[in-house]
């Protein structure tokens, strides 16, 4: 099978389209027949060799989720036949033809989804909804601050935040990505290039602050998060995309009796993943078979492209997700 294989690590450059073997399908496992799968920026840092991969999935194959047609399955599997239209997430190898995750990792797409479409969903959804409602406990009347309210996890995140009925506030660079931002329901635009987001936020919540702060950049926003935060709030890390490092106060954090909460997906193990996949099922598929969230997608590129696809995603030109389309 054709696959898109990392061949040392470097820059979008190192990618090769190269012909592999064929996955492996276990008793509880199913064989896809990939037709879209969808870039992440843990890709790119995979590409970067600053990445590893699971234990036994091989680490020159990027790829955290898929959709696509249903080959095989193994004796054990149940719900799932050939023929099925199918997405999940993967522990990686999803820039390939074809491939073979647990049959508690997929859905069976709705009706109302493209392959396209349903690849750009499970990987920002399940974190998006794991960030705000597992760990941060969102609840309705609250309210939340999404930075990069235009990245894949960010529109996956307001919607679910105003599904919840949240008021949201959210952050971006550019004023065209926070307008189509307010389509999908953010209450609040933040310029972060005219405004300072913790003054907007001081301003328009009465010095009381947000209840949530869901962040991907890290360290540079690290006080303003802090001073943006009501007391007893929550911080959710789930990127540093500018940083990891730096030095502490801890002061605010005990007069606010705050709670900071650090997550990503690639680093559970299997059981929680499964967990995961299921709580998807049950809160957020039906809201997507209903139309009332729905994945954004903002570019396709065809497998042959992927080095494009990955100049692309560093660009931060997207709102919402880029997706390969496969076969």
């Amino acid at each position: 099978m054709r696959a898109a294989v990392i061949t040392k690590p470097g820059g979008p450059e190192v990618f090769e389209i190269q012909e592999i073997d064929d996955p492996k399908c276990g008793n509880e496992d199913v064989l896809v027949q990939v037709k879209a799968s969808a870039l992440n920026r843990a890709d790119t840092l995979q590409r970067k060799g600053r990445y590893p991969s699971p234990v036994g999935i091989r680490s020159d194959v990027p790829g955290l989720e898929m959709s696509g047609i249903v080959l095989d399955v193994g004796s054990l599997v149940q719900g799932f036949n050939p023929g099925d239209r199918v997405f999940g997430l993967l522990g990686g190898g999803g820039y390939a033809e074809k491939v073979v995750t647990n049959q508690h990792m997929i859905a069976h797409i709705p009706g109302n989804l493209n392959f396209e479409e349903a690849a750009s969903i499970p990987e920002v959804f399940i974190t998006a909804f794991d960030a705000i409602v597992n760990q941060c406990q969102l609840e309705m009347g609250e309210s939340v601050l999404i930075h990069a309210v235009g990245s894949g996890v960010g529109t996956a995140a307001v919607q679910i935040a105003k599904s919840l009925g949240v008021r949201t506030f959210g952050t971006s660079g550019s004023d065209e990505k926070l307008s189509y931002a307010k389509d999908l329901g953010l209450d609040v635009p933040i310029n972060y290039h005219k405004d300072d987001f913790s003054e907007v936020i001081s301003k328009d919540t009465n010095d009381q602050g947000v209840d949530v702060v869901l962040d991907v950049i890290g360290a540079p926003y690290w006080y303003k998060n802090i001073q943006s935060l009501s007391s007893q709030g929550r911080l959710v890390l789930v990127g540093t995309m500018g940083g990891s490092t730096l030095e502490i106060d801890f002061g605010q954090l005990m007069q606010k009796r705050l709670k900071i909460f650090g997550t990503v997906l690639r680093a559970r193990s299997m059981p929680e993943k499964m967990a995961l996949n299921q709580q998807f099922i049950k809160n957020l598929l039906p809201l997507i078979s209903s139309g009332k969230i729905r994945p954004i997608v903002d570019k396709i590129f065809p497998l042959e492209k992927v080095s494009d696809a990955h100049i692309y995603m560093e660009s931060n030109k997207n709102f919402g997700k880029i997706v390969l389309s496969i076969s």
